[in-house]
């Protein structure tokens, strides 16, 4: 639905992955206890990934809002993104973090990343990132080697590329500390999830839902984890190692 003005409302704008039947019962979430409390750097750069031609990338603003009371929630201080686009997401988990907290984000793609680089510059948080471009298993690998780091991370979140999800998840849960968590975005696939197999769907949906499917599984099958899988924004499952 469009405003008066005839300007999208913030439901229709980028991000907009919300799971809910009810466009209005979304916006009236994002109207009552979103928006309003959005921080400005934050708005700042949902408005500046509007206009990127990629921008169905970014998490959603009330996913973003949701990471960040979660990571102030468990005291995180080391926390790992793997897909960063322009750091909707990245800057909300710099935003929890304490000032000498440390994130390790990985995307293969730094010239998204440079898109909201000013504005992650300008809220003074940028110091806390440790930007990696290329590939995240061989980095994973790398880390895996020093056992050090074995354990050492508070928090992971994942965002990219669907067909190494469970790759990824066999190599995190020796990172990530006892009692840490690692969230998993996009695990509910726009619904495609729960779609039946005749389903006409979106080309991209079809593509990777097998992917989508079989980390969901796997993570449902895991002993070492126990999990719990979110409507927010296009599904987001929390694993919290136990073991």
């Amino acid at each position: 639905m469009a405003s008066q003005n005839g300007q999208q409302r913030p439901h229709q704008e980028v991000g907009h992955k919300s799971l809910l039947q009810s466009d209005a019962l979304y916006q009236y979430i994002l109207d009552t206890s979103v928006l309003p409390r959005e921080p400005e750097c934050m708005k700042e750069l949902r408005q500046i990934t509007a206009n990127h031609p990629m921008n169905i990338m970014s998490i959603s603003v009330d996913e973003g809002q949701f990471l960040n009371m979660l990571l102030k929630l468990t005291r995180a201080k080391k926390t790992m993104e793997i897909g960063v686009y322009t750091g909707y997401s990245l800057l909300a988990t710099a935003l929890a973090l304490p000032d000498d907290g440390k994130i390790l984000a990985m995307d293969t793609n730094r010239k998204y990343y440079e898109v909201g680089l000013p504005t992650i510059q300008k809220a003074a948080v940028a110091h806390k990132i440790d930007f990696r471009e290329g590939p995240a298993l061989p980095v994973l690998d790398q880390l895996l080697q020093d056992e050090t780091n074995h354990g050492s991370f508070d928090f992971v979140f994942v965002d990219a590329d669907k067909e190494n999800y469970v790759n990824y998840h066999r190599r995190l849960l020796d990172l990530v500390k006892v009692g840490g968590l690692i969230a998993y975005d996009n695990t509910l696939w726009g619904g495609a999830v729960a779609a039946p197999p005749d389903a006409p769907l979106p080309g991209y949906l079809r593509h990777y839902l097998d992917f989508v499917l079989q980390l969901n599984q796997e993570l449902a099958a895991d002993p070492r984890i126990e999990i719990c899988q979110l409507p927010v924004g296009d599904g987001v499952t929390l694993c919290r190692r136990i073991r």
